[in-house]
């Protein structure tokens, strides 16, 4: 019976309405005895207040800005749905987040290095770069990589090479992270191969592989393949690992690019989450049941500077997800409703003047994601706008999630901010948009096809060009940069040089003049025929992976037969 219905039948008039009215009477007294003489003797700063989105701020939020808040439907308990408090029922009083520093330059000799530095300053979980020409699927002597190799990241192009990177890492004890996209397959085939040799057990080993296309096509623009073979791949790829590795994430579907191309919080979060319907409808579409894979589907999220915001989007990111998953898909085991993400604070908010600035940005967009209720973490460094991190910069980086953790008592509560006006307020506003962005998206037929015709990007575009307007006109203030300029100084920086290239074309060369040609060649030529019908492209991968066949052979056997895809122009 409705809330109408009990009072029209009693005559009472139902605690929420009653409570809500009550606010609403005692603002109106306070706005003409408090604030109005307040507002004659000192003016506001500005007529209109918003968040880095550009959603507007009210001067105070009460119960009557939530007039059909429903505790029990939209906030729940931590652990139970709809998620919005956590995923877990004690939060970081059980376990603290994994501290995950992205980390890889140069050779892999020396992402390696790295990798074993890090761990021992207690980093809890390793997030490996791979360079341009890697991302592109092209090996490091290849004449398009002349420039690129090992600069935004370790350069890998053989199983050779990855052997290296991982010589000497607790693959079975520590969790991997990958941020790898249209070659996904082939490099996680390179993973899975290297452990294998190091004596690791594929069922024992944990991570991730980014492995999200869609956010390719829409914002960070590395793709190889064309939209339907390149999500044939994914799909291969979380088919694969629900049979072989219990314990990966074969997908990470990833808004923090999204954000860092200029779009909104709303935009990251609703194209975000979409991508994630599209997986699991291709994945259907290959003949998996959807609970028999969802539960190891991740995200990833960016943390921006507008801490109240960014709170508001992790909490509402968990909430639809788990809705999308139970009501949409018909998913029964809970772990397939769990909206699990790392994030990573936001690289387009570092600024190259007043570096040093950028610590306190990181610290604050780190609160933002340890108050949203994130499983892993990754810190920027305050270099990271004039190069990657040096180990110097990478180490204050990660002391700042140890202090968040250790000292500031964050990880005592879950979710101590829930029942704040605004962020419930700000938390059921990003729902309702996240739905609308839905709502267009399935008119278009899907992501997919929204991609075709490009509508996220162009929201995307409109978005960061409105965001640089207001930073010219000052309506937004960046530290350092529109605002409280100063002579600087220089930093210290790392420098990749060109002998990183020179010695990855020499291994190379070495490579293809030890191993076994003629067993190369059967296996590109195993997988270009699979390639060419519905079979999982796995094995073949890495059967290739296994020959010692390079990086750049496997993905050009897969562009024989697949094609390359160039981006229409939109308008």
């Amino acid at each position: 019976m409705g809330d109408m219905a009990k009072e029209a039948e009693t005559g009472v008039e139902p605690k929420a309405d009653a409570l809500s009215r009550q606010a609403s009477a005692a603002e109106m007294e306070w706005q003409e005895k408090v604030l109005k003489p307040a507002l004659e003797r000192s003016p506001e700063r500005q007529k209109t207040f918003t968040t880095i989105s550009g959603v507007e701020i009210k001067r105070l939020y009460t119960p009557a800005d939530l007039p059909d808040f429903d505790a029990e439907r939209d906030l729940g308990n931590p652990g139970e749905y709809p998620y919005t408090r956590g995923i877990h029922a004690t939060m970081y009083r059980g376990k603290v987040w994994t501290m995950r520093q992205f980390s890889g330059f140069g050779a892999p000799e020396e992402t390696n290095r790295r990798l074993h530095y890090l761990l021992s300053q207690g980093q809890t979980g390793l997030s490996i770069a791979f360079d341009l020409p890697t991302l592109m699927g092209y090996d490091s002597d290849h004449p398009l990589a002349e420039g690129e190799v090992g600069k935004c990241g370790v350069a890998v192009s053989s199983l050779a090479d990855m052997e290296t990177l991982l010589q000497g890492l607790p693959l079975e004890q520590v969790s991997t992270s990958m941020t790898i996209n249209s070659p996904a397959a082939v490099i996680w085939a390179m993973y899975l191969v290297a452990a294998e040799k190091s004596g690791a057990a594929w069922k024992k080993l944990s991570g991730t592989i980014q492995n999200d296309i869609l956010k390719e096509y829409i914002a960070q623009k590395e793709y190889i393949f064309p939209p339907a073979p390149s999500m044939r791949l994914v799909a291969d790829t979380i088919a694969f690992a629900a049979r072989e590795t219990p314990r990966w994430n074969p997908i990470s579907v990833s808004g923090y690019h999204i954000r860092e191309a200029g779009s909104t919080a709303v935009q990251e979060l609703a194209f975000t989450l979409r991508d994630g319907i599209e997986y699991v409808e291709w994945v259907l579409r290959a003949g998996l049941a959807v609970d028999d894979f969802a539960p190891r589907i991740s995200f990833f999220f960016n943390s921006h500077n507008d801490l109240f915001e960014e709170v508001a989007k992790f909490r509402a990111a968990r909430k639809v997800w788990a809705r999308v998953m139970r009501e949409r898909f018909a998913a029964k085991n809970p772990r397939s409703w769990l909206c699990r993400f790392h994030t990573q604070t936001a690289g387009c908010s570092l600024t190259a003047q007043q570096p040093y600035n950028n610590v306190a940005r990181t610290a604050i967009q780190a609160l933002a994601a340890v108050l949203g209720g994130t499983q892993s973490l990754h810190t920027n460094s305050l270099d990271e706008a004039w190069s990657l991190p040096t180990e110097e910069a990478a180490t204050l980086a990660l002391r700042t999630q140890q202090v968040l953790a250790y000292e500031s008592g964050l990880t005592e509560v879950v979710d101590p901010l829930a029942g704040s006006y605004l962020v419930e307020k700000l938390t059921l506003q990003t729902e309702r948009a996240c739905y609308e962005y839905f709502d267009k998206i399935d008119a278009m037929g899907g992501m997919v096809a929204a991609i075709e015709k490009g509508f996220p990007q162009r929201e995307i575009h409109e978005a960061a060009y409105a965001y640089q307007r207001a930073i010219e006109r000052k309506d937004k203030i960046i530290v350092g940069v529109n605002e409280f300029t100063s002579r600087e100084q220089p930093i210290n920086i790392l420098v990749v040089d060109q002998s990183v290239a020179a010695a990855q074309g020499r291994k190379l060369q070495e490579l293809r003049e030890r191993r076994d040609h003629a067993g190369v060649q059967s296996t590109l030529e195993a997988l270009r025929s699979a390639a060419a019908t519905d079979q999982n492209l796995m094995p073949f991968i890495l059967n290739c992976v296994r020959s010692y066949a390079t990086l750049g052979e496997i993905c050009d056997a897969l562009r024989k037969v697949f094609g390359k895809y160039e981006e229409p122009a939109f308008r």
